[in-house]
């Protein structure tokens, strides 16, 4: 079904981030053809995928699905949600659709919904690596049948051909909500599926993706009007505006290319783009091109869990420890490895320092810098809980009493802000699998139930 224009709506970047009703109302009033709402991302660590956590509260995650489905059925404006959860599991899925069944029966709402699943089953993706179909995303060691028999779930990260068979199959759809999918895809296949230009799709889809981050100020509810050859991007905060340079910029986000960004299918070019200011608070993207991949390949998203963490939270003032903290450090790293081996078996004890290079590590582009204060955050990485606690213990013993040259008070070393001292973080999980795999059919590697929510006598 071709369009002239296609109107999409945006709310917030992350689903359950929260998002402000002047301007979600601003956004509605706009009469968008549909919602697109994301909810996932790896960027906040493995936990969600090793232990099936959730990027934000399940509350959070109500109140916003909500105020999203009672405009939408209002205004019959199709939702698309994806990344379920944050980790895009099915079990989040149907957590998901759990919450729009009781929201529809609390509130009378009647509507058709298609669940995307994203999970992979292990003999499968074992299969695949076994025919050399497996290869790493980035810098990662090749997959093993090991990390894949250690993991706890694995996801693919879906395209857009999930979502363009729903739309083909039931163009009435009212709700999708997905599995793991690639940030743009709800986006790009609405546009894809009204018959515009791929490349002006995704690069729509990656910019709104986050909401109005794009905008000066940034901020959360975008509106993105998709032509022919070219889309606009309207911030809808009364004091926000779009600029060449903000777009720009967030064009940029998570690339590791200038214009090239690979996806599901293919790969984003925009190496002729063009950013132009057509109001003070709208630009105008064109020239953006999509790349059809000779092979189609997905990401695989796995973690497992490795061990049980604990941290201790400490405060330095004094300019004479501060001069000399790394061999100081150095001291009190010898004194846990005097420990009986079975109190400190598999320990890794890592002392971040902020204020000196916390952040940047030995990239710190200014190692000389000499700070007026330092705080060191112990983190302790162990088999169990009760060896990290003990090792986490005896590093903070030595924080705070060990000697160094130039000591002139001997009350303590640091100061320490929490209580308890020594803090167990519960399990470590680590990604073990992010990987490419090669596959043949994107629609058929993600099935899709569809649901009518109907209220019953």
């Amino acid at each position: 079904m071709k369009k002239e224009m296609l109107r999409a709506f945006v709310p917030t970047g992350m689903l359950g981030y929260g998002f402000p009703m002047d301007e979600f109302r601003r956004g509605i009033d706009m009469h968008p053809d549909f919602i697109a709402v994301d909810s996932g991302s790896t960027d906040s660590g493995p936990q969600k995928l090793a232990l099936g956590s959730m990027t934000c509260t399940r509350a959070a995650y109500e109140e916003e699905l909500g105020i999203i489905l009672d405009a939408g059925l209002k205004h019959n404006i199709p939702i698309y949600l994806s990344s379920a959860g944050g980790d895009g599991t099915n079990r989040h899925v149907d957590l998901f659709a759990e919450i729009v069944r009781r929201l529809s029966s609390e509130r009378g709402w009647e509507l058709n919904m298609a669940l995307i699943y994203s999970d992979m089953e292990k003999p499968m993706v074992l299969e695949k690596l076994k025919r050399g179909k497996v290869t790493p995303c980035g810098p990662v060691e090749p997959l093993t049948a090991d990390e894949v028999e250690q993991s706890t779930v694995i996801v693919a990260q879906m395209g857009a051909e999930p979502f363009l068979k729903v739309l083909r199959e039931k163009p009435d759809i009212d709700l999708i909500i997905t599995g793991r999918s690639y940030d743009p895809a709800p986006t790009a296949a609405a546009a894809i599926y009204h018959g515009f230009d791929p490349g002006l799709a995704w690069h729509m889809g990656k910019i709104m993706e986050c909401g109005s981050l794009c905008a000066e100020p940034s901020g959360r509810c975008i509106v993105g009007e998709l032509h022919q050859d070219f889309f606009d991007l309207i911030p809808m905060g009364e004091k926000q505006r779009c600029t060449p340079y903000s777009v720009a910029a967030h064009t940029l986000y998570e690339k590791s290319h200038p214009y090239l960004l690979p996806g599901p299918g293919g790969t984003l070019d925009l190496s002729e783009c063009r950013f132009d200011q057509i109001s003070e608070t709208v630009v105008r993207v064109s020239g953006s091109r999509f790349l059809p991949a000779d092979k189609y390949t997905v990401k695989l998203e796995g973690a497992r869990r490795c061990g049980y963490r604990s941290i201790c939270v400490a405060g330095i003032r004094d300019p004479i420890l501060i001069s000399r903290i790394d061999p100081f450090l150095d001291e009190v790293r010898r004194l846990t490895e005097q420990m009986p081996d079975d109190q400190r078996e598999g320990a890794q004890l890592i002392f971040h320092v902020y204020g000196k290079n916390g952040v940047m590590g030995e990239l710190e582009p200014n190692p000389g810098y000499v700070p007026q204060e330092l705080c060191i955050i112990v983190e302790v990485a162990a088999p169990t809980q009760e060896i990290a606690q003990a090792v986490c213990n005896r590093a903070r013993i030595g924080l705070l009493h060990n000697p160094y040259e130039g000591r002139m008070a001997t009350g303590g070393n640091i100061a320490l802000p929490f209580t308890p001292l020594e803090i167990p973080l519960g399990e470590v999980c680590a990604f073990n699998v992010y990987h490419l795999m090669e596959i043949d059919n994107p629609e058929d590697l993600f099935p899709v139930k569809y649901e009518e929510v109907r209220q019953h006598a």
